[in-house]
């Protein structure tokens, strides 16, 4: 009777005025602020719709924004705190990710008729976290007003609705337009959605802030609500980005911009897990550049070509853009090249899709620059891996579908732990000429030892790596994110909407 009767958890929503507008940063800043009160706090965010994605302690499949939010939060990441991923496979299309596991692909307008089915198994993950933790923190997608698909939202209002959550509202002044941005988006909601909201946070704020205090009086007279805060652009903080629009649209890189050692990554059109790159970027004395646009890519001193979430489409898209020769090309001159998961998959002689998961079924031809040969097809592979380069052991994860058979060469790892449980595996390739390297492993470069080795063998050894890497880094960057927070929110006023 004790259990049936306890009080759920408060819980704190993060909508936003758009897309981008800082909707993570703000959840994650607010997860870490709690927790270092001593409140233990969860996030949640019932549908993501991102190709970066990680995997939990149970193997299970999840959006990384909300594994970074679990890690803010020091706890571990559950799928509970993100029951429904959708993983882009096309403009209109995406792969259907539930309770962590792949449950197929849908079209937008097939997700759309299917959005009441998953509402009700949602609200339960959400309810069971509140039954767990002292506070949730709800992200929200998009723009919380988007009117003609508010009546079937699942993410925002109704969602928000249903756990009685007091909810600010994110806008982004560096988009320009933040005052109609607020009251634009009041506007599209009815009486009982604009109650909902609390106040709100301003984010990315350039300038001299008492410049911009007229402005917060304006807001809050025209609105009567509280601006809880306004954020300053920064740029001592590193968080890992949600989505990958943050490399959208990369310049091509010159001789000019070579001052140090530089290694580039392939933007490919459906590139996942674009953030295992976040600890190279981190690294003193070199630059890490996506480009998208063939160049010449001498001027690197090595290419990775990245995960893919439609491996076959990006094959296509690297030969029709005249990327292909490049690499190959880039290779054949000596260049080192890693390819990591889709990209491993791209580096061999073929891609077969027999059951056509990616589209047409059918057989395409890699770049055959590792002698492997890939046959697409379920299950998912999802683990969290242990593994070995030569005897140093390293850590990341695995996320793909198919299985690469590797007839000529060596294999690049030795995994000894998948899930928790022990075996003796290989994993990867290395070419004949030792210069090209493949794997399917995810976030290897979390490991300070695995980075330091890779560096190594592309000839730029004496590079120094702090041992504050990977995980511990981020742990640094989190207390830095709440601090900042901290320091320009009343987080007074967010403690009272949520009864103290």
């Amino acid at each position: 009777m004790e259990s049936r009767n306890k009080k759920k958890a408060p819980c704190l929503a993060v909508f936003g005025t758009g897309s981008d507008v800082g909707k993570s940063i703000v959840a994650t800043a607010i997860c870490r602020f709690f927790v270092n009160k001593g409140i233990r706090v969860a996030p949640f965010k019932a549908q993501n719709m991102s190709n970066n994605s990680g995997i939990t302690p149970e193997g299970l499949e999840m959006g990384r924004a909300q594994i970074v939010q679990a890690e803010a939060a020091r706890i571990p990441p559950h799928v509970d705190m993100n029951p429904l991923l959708l993983k882009p496979t096309s403009d209109v299309g995406s792969q259907v990710v539930f309770f962590g596991k792949a449950v197929g692909n849908s079209t937008a307008v097939g997700y759309h008729e299917a959005k009441e089915q998953f509402f009700a198994r949602t609200c339960e993950a959400l309810d069971r976290l509140r039954d767990k933790y002292e506070l949730i923190v709800m992200e929200g997608a998009g723009s919380c007003a988007e009117v003609n698909l508010m009546p079937h939202d699942i993410v925002n209002f109704r969602m928000a609705e249903h756990a009685g959550a007091s909810v600010v509202l994110v806008a982004d002044i560096h988009k320009g337009g933040v005052f109609a941005q607020i009251v634009g988006t009041l506007e599209c909601l009815p009486e009982s959605r604009q109650n909902q909201i609390s106040g709100f946070i301003i984010n990315r704020f350039r300038g001299d802030i008492h410049l911009f205090k007229e402005g917060i009086a304006w807001i809050e007279q025209k609105t009567k609500k509280k601006v809880f805060g306004v954020l300053p652009w920064y740029h001592h903080i590193t968080i890992e980005a949600e989505d990958s629009v943050v490399i959208e649209n990369p310049a091509r890189v010159s001789d000019n911009d070579l001052n140090t050692p530089a290694i580039a990554v392939i933007r490919v059109p459906h590139i996942s897990n674009f953030t295992d790159f976040d600890p190279l970027s981190a690294i003193d004395g070199m630059n890490i550049y996506f480009i998208e646009k063939p160049q010449e890519l001498n001027l690197f001193k090595a290419v990775i070509l990245p995960g893919s979430k439609n491996t076959c489409f990006d094959l296509n898209w690297l030969k029709k853009t005249g990327w292909a020769d490049k690499l190959v090309s880039y290779a054949n001159k000596g260049g080192y090249i890693l390819g990591i998961c889709g990209g491993y998959q791209m580096l061999g002689k073929y891609v077969h899709d027999p059951e056509g998961i990616e589209g047409r079924p059918g057989t395409m031809q890699g770049l055959s620059l590792l002698p492997v040969e890939t046959i697409l097809k379920a299950p998912k592979t999802t683990t969290l891996t242990r593994f070995s380069w030569q005897g140093i052991s390293g850590a990341g994860y695995e996320i793909h579908m198919g299985q690469t058979l590797r007839f000529a060469g060596k294999s690049l790892f030795r995994v000894l732990e998948q899930n928790g449980i022990s075996c003796d595996k290989e994993d990867g390739c290395i070419a004949p000429n030792d210069r090209v390297l493949g794997t399917y492993i995810h976030g290897l470069f979390d490991t300070p030892d695995i980075t330091r080795r890779w560096l190594n063998h592309i000839g730029l050894s004496g590079m120094e790596l702090t041992e504050s890497h990977g995980l511990a880094a981020r742990d640094k960057e989190y207390d830095l994110l709440a601090e900042y927070f901290e320091k320009h929110v009343d987080t007074e006023k967010i403690f009272e909407y949520l009864g103290g």
